[in-house]
């Protein structure tokens, strides 16, 4: 085997490595998220959607199903079950009285912050037996590979 095919296998088990580690922490985060939100009267789809609405403000349904990778109808009966616990509004455009946006209310920024510093208390939880300089890097690297990805 020449030296760049040895690299190359090389670079093979480590994107491999790195694949099955970060779909083992996306699971465990999953999860806790899961558990975190047992405790409120909010599911995990639509914890997903208040979350792009506290993001990046008011969508469309439109948008937001894109977003979501939902069906138009399935992300309707999501916003409305969303609407009846007064976590949104749905509100006509000024500007187009045919378009309709979702409005996050403050139920549901209050549901996204407390779920977020329960999610953040978690996380430095497990931090703790990190060095600082590590949780930098790792927080660089982690930054440069989402930048990556958006890109792609």
């Amino acid at each position: 085997m020449t030296e760049l095919n040895l690299k190359k296998n090389h670079n093979q088990e480590q994107v491999a490595f790195l694949e099955k580690e970060l779909r083992y922490i996306s699971g465990i985060i999953k999860q806790k998220g899961r558990k975190i939100l047992s405790n409120y009267t909010v599911t995990p789809p639509q914890f997903i959607a208040l979350q792009w609405l506290f993001e990046h403000g008011d969508m469309t349904i439109g948008d937001l199903s894109t977003k979501m990778y939902l069906a138009f109808s399935t992300t309707t009966d999501l916003v409305d079950r969303m609407e009846k616990n007064n976590l949104v509004l749905r509100v006509r455009d000024e500007q187009d009285r045919r378009v309709v946006r979702i409005h996050l209310l403050k139920e549901g920024e209050r549901v996204i912050e407390e779920v977020i510093q329960k999610r953040q208390a978690y996380l430095q939880e497990i931090l703790v037996n990190f060095e600082a300089p590590d949780v930098k890097n790792l927080s660089m690297l982690l930054q440069k590979l989402h930048v990556e990805m958006k890109e792609d």
